[in-house]
Formats: structure tokens, C-alpha cells, sequence
């Protein structure tokens, strides 16, 4: 594993972290981008929920690639370049090289250090022939991750888990482009590949539990932020003062994550104050599904074309390979 001199610096993780936490804590409806949700202890608990019987999307399309790897496989083609966004534990990267022919290089990008450098070691370990490269950033930082410089051969992106649907349309449309001009081999004569997983259209009844298990593991994850904030950034949140809300917003077909204040207050974060009214919440994050021809008209868009999907027997998730 070698290391990474594109990685966003501590500082300047710290300073974009401020400045979207001023931001996002000034405007009507209060927000927080769901980046920061992972830090190594939102990473942490973000795989515990992908084990809870309430969250199906983890084992769904885990399953989706258990039963259908070879003829992915054969699809991507030998010798790949993997690029991930998202990385993660990288449980289901594993499953994928395993399924590959003689795959060159990982690239994981991850927004939370500690948490990459410990999964990517022991990927490497596990993998001594490949060579790991870990990146620490924003996946949605796209001016940069265009000027990536990718091994020259064939170049995959992947983008496992429901993370997509943390996008609106127009972001979904520009790290597209964003991710075909990072994989762009025009000189070679070859086409980047993009494997990519999308969460489906379903019931509510199915949906909210998802977000808002029995045991509590999602509503810790969500009041995390605001533990991240106390430790970073020098905040006065008091964490009992909020709890966890996951609300199903059929217009936008998307489960929202809120923190609701439990009464007025005010909260203080390095010097400045924003007040709470009772029932207040804080938007934390989104996550979207798909219709499946929604999803290909995005892909449409930023130039991407499918060539095969999988999906489960219960149509809950689809996994695609588009070029």
C-alpha cells in the first residue's frame, strides 16, 4: 500500500467541516451535510447498522453480488483498475476482487482517515499483489477527482451501497461527468466502466425502520454529528437535547434523517450561537429511491450508457454496469 499525496489535509478537512457547520446552522431549515457523519466513530456505527435486521439494502446487495459476480466479472473484464467512492469496510470491495481476473490497483476514497487507514490496511495484507492506494476526501469534490491520475488499462469505478441517493438530481448528474472524466482512456481506445448500486422504490412500512431501528443504532449514528461537532469544533450541543427522526417524503421519494431539538435553546460552536425552537430540526440527510428508468435518464445525462443490471428477487435494489 503506498500513500496518498492528493489527500485532503487534517486542517482543511477541519476548516470545511466550520464553515459547512456556520452554514448549514444559519439558514431557515437548518442542515448538515451527511459527509460528516463519518468520522471513525460514525464510520464505526454506520457498519453496525448495515447488520441490523431493519436495514435490508447491506445484505440485499450483498446477496446480489454473491449470486451474480461471475457474469460481472466477465462483464468488467480482466487486469481492472478499481477506483471506490465511499470505501468504507470495504466488505463488499473484497467480494468483487475476488471475482475479478487479475485485478491491478485499488483506489479507495473515504472522507474519514483513521477509519481508511485501518481498513486499507488490512486489505493490502490481504491482497499483497495488488497495489492499494488510499485517498482521504470528499468523493463529491469533482474538479478534483477529474484530475485524478488513474493507472493507464481499464478502468472501473465503484459505488456500492445506496450512497447515491444522498444526491439531488443535479449533483447526481455532475459527479457522473465528474467520475467519466476521471476514468476518460480515450488515447488507449477503451471505455471506463462504472459499477454502481442504487436503492429502489418500495413501502413505507419497509423504509422507515430502515432508518429508525429498534435498538437505537441509527438515531446514535445521526447524534454523532453533533458528538463530532462538541470534539472538533468546539461545540456546546447538549446531545439529550435532540433525538433522532427518519421521515418518509413521498413527493421527493426520500427518507430524511432530522435532528429535533427537544426544547427552545441556544447552542454555541467556536464563538458562534444559533437558537433552537422546540420541534426545530436540524436535516441531516437524504437518502433517495429510485425508479429505474429515473435512474438511467440521470445516467442518460452525464453520458453513461447501462449494459447490465441485477437486481434482487424482491426488486428492493439494483446493481449496475454502465459505460
Amino acid at each position: 500500500m503506498r500513500g496518498d499525496n492528493h489527500s485532503e489535509s487534517a486542517e482543511d478537512q477541519r476548516t470545511a467541516f466550520y464553515n459547512d457547520v456556520v452554514a448549514g446552522l444559519s439558514q431557515d431549515q437548518k442542515t448538515l451535510p451527511c459527509r460528516w457523519l463519518y468520522d471513525q466513530r460514525g464510520s464505526e456505527l454506520f457498519e453496525a447498522i448495515t447488520d441490523l435486521p431493519e436495514y435490508y439494502p447491506t445484505r440485499t446487495e450483498v446477496s446480489i453480488f454473491k449470486q451474480h459476480l461471475p457474469a460481472m466479472a466477465a462483464a468488467i473484464g480482466e487486469q481492472a483498475h478499481v477506483v471506490e467512492f465511499g470505501a468504507g469496510a470495504g466488505t463488499k470491495t473484497r467480494l468483487l476482487l475476488d471475482a475479478l481476473v487479475a485485478p491491478k490497483s485499488y483506489v479507495a476514497i473515504d472522507i474519514s482517515a483513521d477509519f481508511l487507514a485501518s481498513s486499507m490496511a488490512s486489505l493490502a495484507a490481504a491482497y499483497p499483489s495488488l497495489e492499494v492506494i488510499p485517498r482521504v476526501g470528499d468523493f463529491m469534490q469533482t474538479a478534483e477527482m477529474a484530475a485524478m491520475q488513474l493507472p493507464e488499462g481499464n478502468r472501473l469505478a465503484f459505488f456500492p451501497g445506496s450512497t447515491i441517493g444522498n444526491l439531488l438530481d443535479h449533483e447526481i448528474i455532475t459527479f457522473l461527468r465528474s467520475v467519466r472524466a476521471a476514468l476518460d482512456n480515450n488515447d488507449l481506445g477503451e471505455d471506463g466502466k462504472f459499477l454502481i448500486g442504487f436503492d429502489l422504490v418500495k413501502s413505507e412500512d419497509i423504509l422507515v425502520p430502515a432508518y429508525d431501528d429498534a435498538a437505537g443504532v441509527t438515531a446514535a449514528f445521526n447524534l454523532n454529528l453533533l458528538a463530532r461537532i462538541n470534539r472538533e469544533l468546539d461545540g456546546g450541543f447538549d446531545i439529550d437535547g435532540f433525538t433522532h427522526e427518519a421521515r418518509w417524503n413521498e413527493q421527493d421519494g426520500r427518507i430524511e434523517m432530522h435532528l429535533v431539538s427537544r426544547r427552545e435553546q441556544t447552542v454555541g460552536v467556536n464563538g458562534d450561537t444559533f437558537s433552537f425552537k422546540a420541534g426545530e430540526t436540524i436535516h441531516t440527510e437524504n437518502s433517495r429511491k429510485f425508479k429505474m428508468e429515473g435512474f438511467r435518464e440521470l445516467a442518460a445525462e452525464a453520458g453513461w450508457t447501462f449494459k447490465e443490471t441485477w437486481t434482487d428477487d424482491q426488486d428492493y435494489f439494483a446493481v449496475s454496469l454502465m459505460e
